[in-house]
């Protein structure tokens, strides 16, 4: 049986998610090293996050970068006009199954704080 783009493999984890914030913001972001091949099509934009932790967080964009690729994210702080810029590496990219048919769509993005 074919495996279809919505069907992710679950592996078992042990990383403790349970710190997970919900965070619903438009975050800039600036990628932060070229990419090979150039496949991205830009060099910063705003993603929107889903949740947060200590750790990393989860965000929604309309490419898909390369997994290791390090961007520069502007985290929110509790008050609204400060942003922190913080180094993330991508850990994983998951493309949504509906889209355009030209292969532009959404992605969900794992993204690790480095620290």
């Amino acid at each position: 049986m074919a495996q279809t783009e919505w069907e992710w493999p679950m592996r078992d984890s042990h990383e403790n998610h349970s710190e997970r914030a919900a965070l619903l913001r438009a975050i800039p972001y600036e990628m932060t090293s070229p990419v090979e091949g150039e496949t991205i099509s830009s060099r910063d934009g705003k993603a929107l996050s889903l949740n947060i932790s200590s750790g990393g967080m989860l965000v929604l964009m309309d490419q898909a970068p390369d997994v290791e690729q390090v961007l520069k994210v502007y985290v929110p702080t509790p008050i609204t006009i400060a942003e922190t810029p913080t180094l993330a590496e991508v850990r994983w990219t998951r493309k949504l199954p509906f889209g355009k048919p030209n292969g532009n769509g959404a992605y969900f993005v794992g993204l690790k704080f480095m620290f």
